[in-house]
């Protein structure tokens, strides 16, 4: 996949993963009441800072803060684009 766009510094662009739609338990949840997910993978990063390099990847799955990052819709799609210290945890 190619990606056009391209973090600066100590961004990252991530996808988050689709909401649950379903219980545990198999109730069905409405859309009304998905909660906006936690976690995605990273599709870009930024070349990090000068005295700190990236430490996650493209391809990581990673848990984020629940209103950590700015959304962007791009060519259909939602992203997140996020500075690397609102990523919590590499999966």
């Amino acid at each position: 996949m190619s990606m056009n766009i391209k973090p600066l510094a100590d961004r990252v662009l991530v996808e988050p993963a689709a909401a649950e739609e379903k219980t545990a338990g198999g109730i069905i949840i409405p859309d009304t009441a998905k909660e906006k997910p936690q976690k995605g993978k990273i599709v870009a990063v930024g070349a990090g800072k000068k005295d700190e390099p990236m430490t996650v990847k493209v391809g990581d799955t990673v848990l984020y803060g629940k209103y950590a990052g700015t959304e962007l819709d791009w060519e259909g799609k939602k992203y997140l684009i996020m500075k690397e210290t609102d990523v919590l945890a590499v999966i």
